[in-house]
């Protein structure tokens, strides 16, 4: 992920506290778009001492997104870890890992302004072991259009551009793409044709000048590079940590080179990017007060008895493990109880997310209460400090409603972009790619499209008393208000602000098992370039074949038919196959 800018350290690189969002804020609204590209320097004659504890790797994190669940997957593999303070640490490093969080100008400027960089480029150039991840790879090239031109560390040739999105690819390139390996990569042994997720909107391409370089490759409207390896030095534009076991195997090929891993994989045909499955986890406090995983009928999450109790259908940590066990390409947590009182360190869902990381090896999204607060001891938290907190407790994307709504509606009035919605905040920090915007809306029918001024459709299904058409209503709160503003208008304005996909949604839908609404996620998935995940009304798994096989929707989510064990993942995938729909197995 390429758009979390670094925070430049005063003297040695720290994890920030979530007062540390103000500095992220200053950077982004500092750093110069004009950046002038500027060879990196070479390094003095830098002497390299490796560590003798076989144990520990040397991680070089530096203190913005998601870098938790690189943590637990290097600690998931038995070895622990230790944070680059200052050069002399990447120096005496005996494995060095480079996660990749983060946008290339800022990071670049951290590098120059600290000595990294040209530690990084000795301990390179001396062949120690190195594994890049993401920008770690972007990095090692001559420099990229990212808030640029700027200038890289210039080891390996050429520049590195955004994807083409002309060609009707979508971007941010968000999903699991299949790689075609072109020479001995040696972290690549176990994958044989099985998918890797890929989260970015920026990419290397291939060249004779960096041919030498090139393990694998990966196509998305155009060949670009996935993998580089030269010697002992590795880095990979997927994210292994959230790959599930493929992705743990390349890790551990880094970290145990001579071990005697002799794991046969079954071979599998993933040949493009595959149609995501995710399971939703609606999270909040039941009558006792404990978190519970819940599940509405048309937003309603209360059982229709005399007890009128809160649907209690399991833990989410326990769930969130199953269903990655199962097979799930994501999971996603929506918090649906209000913590207004509490101090944002203190969020459940925080620890919710903190310990499902610790398992589950794919990317997780949460989302309800993005948005600005003030909690119980008058503390003021923007949207951009929850949204850092849950970041760096595990969470790859955020999901914004409500708040979103609110800022598409006035960014229609106005046609200004302000830079102040909680949108423009979080995704000019930590990428559009992380930003998540629900849309939750309802049909209202029509006999005539004129009848309003939102986008309207021809329904395939005419209404209950015969109606043709419909508009959706996009709504806040949980479904419980209306608002002013179509489900077209609202995605295309949230795309304009910086969203990097769509979660949509459909309250007619919700809990009744019947399909997806195929006439609303054609329209909006034809109306962006950004993916867009269909979710509500699964009941079966011909709904996933018929909304990937009707629509563009680039995932389709459920919840209910999983929890209830109704449908299981399995099954939908298995079925997906057998339509010829490319999945992940």
């Amino acid at each position: 992920m390429e758009a979390a800018p670094f925070t430049p350290p005063t003297s040695s690189f720290k994890t920030p506290s979530i007062s540390s969002s103000s500095s992220l804020i200053s950077l982004s609204k500092n750093f110069s778009r004009n950046h002038p590209p500027s060879k990196f320097k070479s390094p003095r004659n830098l002497s390299v001492r490796a560590s003798t504890d076989d144990s520990v790797v040397t991680l070089l994190d530096y203190g913005a997104g998601n870098v938790r669940s690189v943590r637990n997957a290097i600690r998931h593999l038995g070895f622990h870890i230790k944070d680059v303070q200052t050069p002399k640490d990447i120096l005496n490093a005996r494995r060095l890992i480079f996660p990749g969080v983060g946008a290339f100008a800022p990071a670049m400027d951290v590098l120059n302004n600290t000595g990294m960089g040209e530690a990084l480029c000795t301990y390179i150039q001396n062949d120690r072991p190195f594994l890049g991840i993401c920008l770690g790879l972007q990095l090692l090239f001559e420099s990229s259009e990212e808030n640029g031109p700027v200038g890289g560390l210039g080891l390996i040739p050429g520049v590195v551009g955004r994807f083409d999105s002309s060609n009707g690819f979508r971007v941010p390139h968000i999903g699991w793409n299949a790689l075609q390996i072109t020479k001995d990569s040696e972290i690549l042994d176990d994958i044989g044709n099985r998918h890797v997720y890929f989260v970015h909107s920026y990419r290397a391409m291939p060249s004779n000048e960096n041919k030498e370089w090139i393990s694998s490759t990966c196509n998305y409207g155009d060949e670009f590079i996935a993998s580089v390896r030269k010697g002992k030095v590795h880095a990979v534009q997927f994210h292994p940590e959230k790959s599930g076991d493929v992705g743990l195997s390349v890790l551990r090929r880094f970290l145990l080179p001579n071990s005697s891993l002799t794991e046969k994989r079954t071979e599998r045909k993933a040949s493009k990017l595959a149609k995501r499955v995710i399971a939703c986890l609606d999270v909040r406090t039941n009558d006792k007060g404990d978190l519970v995983v819940t599940k509405g009928d048309q937003y309603d999450v209360r059982e229709h008895a005399e007890k009128n109790e809160v649907r209690n259908l399991g833990k989410p940590v326990e769930l969130a493990g199953k269903y990655y066990e199962d097979g799930a390409d994501e999971v996603s947590f929506l918090n649906i109880t209000g913590f207004r009182d509490f101090p944002l360190g203190d969020l459940p869902m925080l620890q919710v997310l903190r310990s499902a990381s610790e398992n589950v090896f794919v990317p997780l999204t949460v989302g309800g209460g993005i948005r600005d607060f003030t909690d119980s001891n008058d503390r003021y938290y923007s949207s951009l400090e929850v949204a850092s907190e849950y970041f760096r407790s595990g969470a790859d994307k955020i999901s914004i409603g409500s708040d979103a709504v609110h800022a598409a509606e006035e960014y229609l009035k106005t046609k200004v972009k302000t830079g102040k919605s909680s949108i423009e905040q979080i995704s000019r920090v930590y990428g559009n790619q992380a930003v998540v915007v629900s849309i939750d809306p309802r049909r209202v029918y029509l006999n005539d499209p004129s009848d309003v001024e939102f986008k309207s459709i021809r329904l395939t299904n005419p209404g209950p008393n015969g109606e043709e058409y419909a508009w959706y209503q996009c709504t806040i709160n949980g479904g419980r208000e209306g608002r002013p503003i179509g489900a077209y208008e609202l995605a295309k304005s949230v795309e304009e602000l910086g969203a990097g996909e769509i979660l949509l949604n459909c309250i007619d839908c919700d809990g009744q098992g019947k399909g997806f609404d195929i006439d609303l996620i054609k329209m909006i998935s034809d109306a962006v370039s950004i993916p867009v995940i269909a979710s509500s009304g699964a009941g079966a798994v011909e709904h996933f074949s018929d909304v990937f096989s009707k629509t563009n929707a680039s995932a389709a989510l459920a919840a209910g038919i999983f929890h209830r064990k109704e449908v299981p993942i399995r099954s939908v995938k298995e079925h997906l196959l057998k339509e010829g729909i490319e999945v992940r197995i």
